[in-house]
């Protein structure tokens, strides 16, 4: 299963080739617009358009390719292959002492050279390009001969490729970067949001508790006030008893209640606690008594998890709808290695949908998230 931030990182990353097939088209059909002008420096003017289309042929059947994931080393090599030749023939064919654009096929092969430099190691899209520069240097030394001129034009068309190339070279680690940071700013809101609905639901929580204690607790009070209950009553001792109890229990700790799903989860907390990792938990909502074949493998998840933290605070959070309680052990650091969580599953019946996953991204924070439908 892929983290969260893999998942920002594909998404910024599928939106190279996409772009690169954009800059592909608009770049090939202004190049034809040379390759029309200065038909006529051709001993056979057809060559020029039979090239300029082969090219497009290329661009149709490697960018596809390109979109669906990154070129293989094959695809490098022929599109190298086919800038090459598409180079060394167009200025082959050329006039002696043609002064048009004779760098046309440079510019318009250049684009395969930014699909290798998109995709492939920076030994690959070099090597391509120097080939290209041999190429165009022999055949623009034939057409224009050594002089200033040739030399003049040649360095402009090797410092232009140079740029072109080491910018598309460089869009991929700046890419990444920016899906690391997009991805880290995505968690930290996620995060943000979790603990403001967890920390808006508990007092939510508390609220109904004083609530239904206040409905009760209060008539007692003044009926005793009043004179209307004998407080040396049993049977009024006891309901004081019972809303004190139920009052305390709502004012100290609501989310630690004395039975169900944290009760058998408190000796792995106690002693992730006693190791250096002590766990802040939430409640929101009646989770109820599980199962006990639920209960077994929750609490060996949590548990193969916290013993596996290094010393931190983790975080563990329990949602519970009117048919299904969700567990979240949040964390920051990730254990030193796999911990196999979803096995737990063949434990635990079907019918009551229990699952258990890790996620974890490449910052290293990353959370358990384990589910079950409540028990009828």
């Amino acid at each position: 299963m892929l983290s969260r931030d893999g998942l920002v990182q594909e998404t910024y990353a599928a939106g190279l080739p996409r772009m690169a097939a954009g800059v592909a088209l608009v770049w090939q059909f202004a190049i034809l617009i040379q390759v029309l002008a200065y038909r006529h420096d051709f001993r056979q003017p057809a060559v020029p358009v039979l090239v300029w289309l082969a090219l497009l042929g290329t661009a149709a059947w490697l960018l596809p390719r390109a979109r669906g994931s990154q070129l293989g080393g094959l695809d490098a090599a022929l599109a190298i292959a086919v800038a090459v030749a598409a180079v060394a023939l167009v200025g082959w064919e050329r006039r002696l002492g043609a002064t048009g654009g004779v760098d046309w096929s440079v510019a318009g092969t250049g684009w395969l050279l930014a699909l290798v430099a998109l995709s492939r190691p920076a030994w690959e899209w070099i090597t391509g390009a120097l080939l290209v520069f041999a190429a165009h240097a022999i055949v623009a030394y034939r057409v224009l001969g050594v002089t200033a001129l040739g030399q003049a034009r040649l360095a402009a068309t090797g410092y232009t490729v140079l740029v072109i190339l080491a910018g598309f070279a460089a869009l991929r680690p700046a890419i990444r970067a920016q899906a690391r940071v997009a991805a880290r700013r995505a968690t930290l809101a996620s995060q943000t949001a979790a603990e403001r609905a967890a920390a808006d639901g508990i007092q939510q929580d508390r609220r109904r508790r004083l609530a239904v204690l206040e409905a009760d607790v209060l008539p007692l009070l003044r009926g005793i006030a009043d004179g209307a209950l004998d407080p040396a009553d049993h049977a009024v001792q006891q309901r004081c008893a019972d809303r004190a109890d139920a009052l305390r229990r709502a004012l100290a700790d609501p989310a630690r209640p004395d039975g169900g799903l944290l009760a058998g989860l408190a000796p792995a907390l106690s002693a992730a606690e006693a190791r250096g990792l002590p766990v802040e938990v939430q409640v929101i909502g009646d989770p109820g008594i599980p199962a006990p074949e639920v209960a077994r493998a929750t609490r060996a998840a949590v548990s193969d998890v916290v013993s596996a933290l290094p010393p931190h605070p983790v975080v563990l959070t329990v949602l519970a709808s009117d048919d299904e309680v969700e567990l979240y052990l949040t964390f920051e650091r990730p254990p030193p290695g796999p911990v196999d969580v979803a096995g737990l599953r063949r434990l635990v019946p079907a019918t009551a949908g229990w699952q258990a996953t890790m996620d974890i991204g490449d910052a290293g924070a990353g959370f358990l998230a384990v589910r079950w439908r409540k028990a009828a």
